[in-house]
């Protein structure tokens, strides 16, 4: 009888939570707050308070199969987006297990029922990305470096010539099936010259493009502004500009390219470091695109 007494409440708890999240994803995807904390530290908080809350023996094992259905819709649902929901799917799964656990141990009482203390911080850190106002250092950027077996005016001959789609990529692009260029039109390096990067559409879409336009040249300097983007990947990134410089090193030229971009996912502590090294990798695609290898 005590069992059944405490298990109702915990049940209409566990319902009550469950509603609110299917609210919350609802409203998430439908004001295109899918890439904000919301959408991948707070449905998952929701998720597992309502299954810790129901009765059973297993309940790590009922979050994982629940978060990695609800992550699998998600991916359904973003179509092409669905590359976001998988760099946040170890994030999702942290935050789930590790709410379970808190509220499993405050369920015991006495001192333990302390565990709930962090989850409003939690539900307060969820709010970012859900405004303009509430991001954490969007804007981004990244240098790479390399040192090629050319002459400076090699460099800039071979830059004029513009870029080329390459089949080329490096291990963390391939494992996140990272979309690139397949197609790329323009060329030179006077002010005004553009350079448009396609993407192969998909079933749910065109890939669209990353329209570039050179708006600064020296000696041994371009500078690049987007002046367009309809990518696939704009979802998850932003290109704002780009820098290519070089100078005389021994052994070669040394050219460094800098990109600045806007992330577009959160929280900023996670998707940060993990759009970093991404974004390191694709510049390193963009200097094998320009033959700079």
């Amino acid at each position: 009888m005590h069992s059944r007494v405490v298990r109702t409440p915990n049940l209409f708890l566990a319902g009550l939570v469950a509603v609110i999240g299917v609210v919350s994803f609802v409203v998430a995807v439908a004001t295109g707050r899918a890439d904000s904390a919301l959408f991948f530290v707070a449905l998952p908080a929701a998720l597992a308070v309502g299954l810790a809350l129901t009765p059973g023996r297993t309940t790590h094992g009922r979050v994982f199969r629940l978060t990695t259905i609800a992550l699998l819709l998600a991916a359904v649902v973003l179509h092409e987006g669905a590359i976001c929901v998988l760099l946040a799917a170890p994030l999702v799964y942290l935050v789930a297990h590790a709410v379970t656990g808190l509220v499993r141990l405050a369920r015991r009482g006495g001192r333990s029922a302390l565990a709930v203390l962090p989850l409003p911080l939690l539900l307060v850190g969820s709010a970012e990305g859900t405004s303009a106002d509430w991001r954490v250092h969007p804007d981004q950027s990244v240098e790479v470096t390399r040192v090629v077996a050319l002459g400076p005016e090699q460099v800039r001959a071979t830059l004029e010539a513009g870029p080329q789609p390459t089949g080329v990529r490096s291990l963390p692009l391939r494992l996140l099936g990272v979309p690139m260029p397949e197609h790329v039109h323009g060329a030179g390096l006077a002010p005004g010259d553009r350079w448009t990067f396609a993407y192969h559409g998909s079933s749910h879409g065109p890939g669209g493009d990353i329209v570039t336009e050179v708006r600064d040249a020296g000696p041994a300097r371009v500078t690049w502004a987007v002046v367009e983007d309809t990518s696939i990947t704009n979802r998850w990134v932003g290109m704002r500009d780009a820098t290519l410089s070089w100078h005389t090193v021994p052994g070669g030229t040394a050219v460094t390219l800098h990109v600045g971009y806007r992330r577009g996912l959160d929280p900023s502590w996670y998707f940060g470091p993990l759009q970093d090294g991404l974004m390191h990798a694709g510049a390193g695609h963009v200097l094998d695109m320009l033959a700079l290898r």
